[in-house]
């Protein structure tokens, strides 16, 4: 299975990572600061949330590719019942 992001879907998943590589860069700062716990744990936390949520807008897009796919007939010729549990896989390495 072969995941294809376009145009918005593309620039949504793009700009959540960037954010997370930002809020990253800024606890690595906070953290050769000095800066306090409750502050760092804050952002941390943050920068984890945009991981996950750009993790499961990728997993959407790909179970809506595959949806479409086997609904069309351009299926990858993989089992349905191996293809959903590759799917369930990778959504519960989110979870």
């Amino acid at each position: 299975m072969e995941l294809e992001l376009e145009g918005a879907s593309l620039k949504a998943v793009l700009n959540r990572l960037r954010r997370a590589q930002g809020q990253i860069s800024g606890v690595i700062r906070m953290i050769e600061e000095g800066r306090d716990c409750e502050e760092v744990v804050t952002q941390l936390a943050a920068a984890s949330r945009a991981l996950d949520r750009a993790g499961f807008a990728i997993i959407a897009t790909g179970l809506q590719q595959c949806l479409t796919d086997m609904e069309s007939g351009r299926g990858t010729g993989e089992d349905p019942e191996a293809m959903r549990a590759r799917l369930e896989k990778l959504f519960l390495s989110l979870a």
